[in-house]
């Protein structure tokens, strides 16, 4: 069965930086791109950022560019997101996702930034 597990959300000021970690099991993790997408109150799921299987190339929306580094670990199925920088419009639910869509997440941690 697949899992997806994030952690390492929390309650943060503005300008502060937090690593969020995704435990993955149920699948050959090394093989798969994967992907960070958010979900703000109200609204709809947002891409944030991808890396390909290797770890090699990654991607990333405008609005984190240079702020947010994706990385991951094959050897330990892990993905991370490393939120540096981070304004109150980050704040959002943040899901590891299998597909660019988020259509196979995780449960989520939430990352909220405020004074």
């Amino acid at each position: 069965e697949l899992q997806l597990v994030e952690s390492g959300g929390g309650l943060v000021q503005p300008g502060g930086s937090l690593r969020l970690s995704c435990a993955s099991s149920g699948f050959t993790f090394s093989s798969y791109w994967m992907y960070w997408v958010r979900q703000a109150p109200g609204k709809g799921l947002e891409w944030v950022s991808s890396i390909d299987h290797g770890g090699t190339n990654t991607y990333y929306a405008n609005s984190v560019k240079g702020r947010f580094t994706i990385s991951k670990d094959n050897a330990k199925n892990t993905l991370y997101l490393q939120l540096n920088g981070l304004k109150t419009e980050d704040t959002a639910m943040y899901y590891c996702a299998r597909d660019s869509r988020g259509n196979t997440r995780g449960q989520g941690t939430q990352v909220t930034v405020s004074s």
